[in-house]
């Protein structure tokens, strides 16, 4: 079922976040409406439609690391085949870490092409998570080797904007292009932070990936933010810098994004 854009989703609790201009509409799917996903199998239903359509090149695009206190936020995009399979690719979140490592390298290969693109926490604060959203997604779009006719991601609302975009509620669930994408970014994501965690011992970043956790807070309200800490939001105002929150080593802070081990 298509319906009108409901809008997209709130900030995440706690952020600050500039007014942004209206987007156009794009369709909404619910593909998996009034149904558990605990045991479902993403297909490529969605993804035949469309080539049945003439959209040849179908885009599956997944974020992590939106609600994160620490590190940046990264989508991922994935171009999957049409006749070939890999089996176990499920929602990020619903695999273990280690089996997302598995995983990564299978899926990689399966792909036409793949790419992930992130936004930095000094972009996420700067321009507001929504913006900071966008210009992840026109990166990962921009490092596939083909261009999108269609692309579908995640969630309710549009963070590519590019007019050819599907949103697909649970999208990470029903779809198997946006469920490699959700692998794709989150695994990438978790082995910059578990890098970060060398440089941040106290804040156990290797277990937490910079999201939300009593001792991730612990360690906050006792040596300050770090340098990959996002300021915006609203409690990091009352908390101090500490020599905890400093970086072990020389490593230049912004280096490039990578999503090698």
């Amino acid at each position: 079922m298509i319906e009108p854009e409901a809008g997209r989703t709130e900030p995440a609790a706690g952020m600050i976040e500039p007014a942004t201009p209206a987007v156009a509409k794009t369709p909404l799917l619910r593909p998996l409406a009034g149904r558990r996903t605990l045991h479902v199998v993403p297909s490529l239903a969605l993804e035949k439609s469309l080539w049945d359509a003439g959209d040849e090149v179908v885009v599956g695009m997944d974020e992590v690391g939106r609600g994160s206190w620490a590190g940046p936020l990264v989508i991922g995009a994935a171009i999957v085949p049409k006749d070939r399979r890999v089996n176990g690719i499920r929602d990020s979140k619903m695999l273990t870490e280690e089996r997302r490592e598995t995983l990564f390298p299978r899926i990689a290969a399966w792909c036409h092409s793949w790419a992930v693109g992130a936004a930095t926490q000094e972009e996420c604060d700067g321009l507001g998570m929504t913006a900071a959203q966008r210009l992840a997604a026109a990166r990962a779009l921009d490092g596939l080797d083909l261009e999108a006719d269609r692309i579908l991601v995640d969630g309710n609302w549009d963070f590519v904007g590019r007019g050819n975009t599907i949103r697909v509620i649970k999208g990470d669930a029903a779809s198997l292009s946006v469920a490699a994408a959700s692998v794709l970014a989150k695994v990438s994501r978790d082995r910059l932070m578990r890098r970060e965690a060398e440089h941040y011992p106290a804040y156990d970043f290797q277990y937490n990936k910079g999201y939300p956790c009593p001792r991730h807070r612990m360690a906050l309200h006792a040596y300050g933010p770090t340098a990959i800490h996002r300021r915006s939001w609203i409690f990091m105002e009352s908390l101090s810098w500490g020599v905890a929150g400093r970086r072990v080593t020389g490593r230049p802070q912004g280096a490039d994004f990578s999503p090698e081990e």
